[in-house]
């Protein structure tokens, strides 16, 4: 989808879906999202950004989970019960949050083509299903092997400057949003929904 795209544009519901591939909630948000949006009716758009910046701007230099240990504990046993909720599998990884700048360049790749989607889902099904690191370029890259697709040309791509300019201005465009965590859903109208048990909410709205 080009980066010119505006929902108002088009006649169908919409929502753009920000995720950030650090986020904990976001995994089953990514888990779940699509079909539900598909049953609504609802044209869906993944953005990918960082929350570095964002939380740099409100004066952290870490997750609030980290910085705030007992709503970091509440998270993880949180997760956990809405994972088995969910029927999806819960590991936690090693190191959190981590390092996502690669993981999130490719996504941009990806889902610039038909294979976006797919390379979201299975990153978070590696981070929080399987506790995995996805903080390498190797992780990364065995990542979308594991989706039939040669690494090489595809990390060579996310590596550009041009790939590089476009996560900076989104990152920017989801702080104008007014946006400060992730998941986050924004709909045609500029509604902002904030977390993965508003995500029907957003989907309702979007409809309206």
């Amino acid at each position: 989808m080009p980066e010119s795209y505006n929902p108002c544009m088009s006649d169908a519901p919409a929502l753009d879906f920000w995720f950030e591939f650090a986020s904990t909630y976001s995994y089953p948000a990514a888990m779940r999202i699509a079909p539900l949006a598909e049953a609504a009716g609802v044209t869906l758009r993944w953005r990918p950004f960082v929350l570095g910046p964002i939380f740099k701007a409100q004066g952290w230099d870490n997750s609030p989970f980290n910085l705030y240990p007992a709503k970091g504990a509440y998270m993880w046993r949180d997760l956990e019960r809405l994972c088995a909720e969910l029927n999806l599998p819960f590991k936690r990884p090693p190191s959190f949050p981590q390092h996502t700048i690669a993981a999130t360049r490719v996504a941009l790749v990806a889902l610039d083509e038909d294979w976006g989607e797919d390379f979201c889902r299975a990153v978070y099904a590696r981070e929080f299903g399987e506790g995995r690191d996805i903080g390498t370029v190797d992780a990364v890259a065995d990542i979308v092997s594991t989706l039939g697709l040669k690494p090489a040309p595809v990390l060579e791509r996310a590596q550009s400057d041009a790939i590089k300019a476009r996560l900076r201005a989104q990152t920017e465009e989801a702080q104008r949003l007014g946006i400060f965590g992730a998941p986050s859903f924004v709909t045609a109208d500029g509604e902002l929904f904030w977390g993965n048990d508003r995500l029907e909410a957003a989907l309702a709205w979007a409809k309206r």
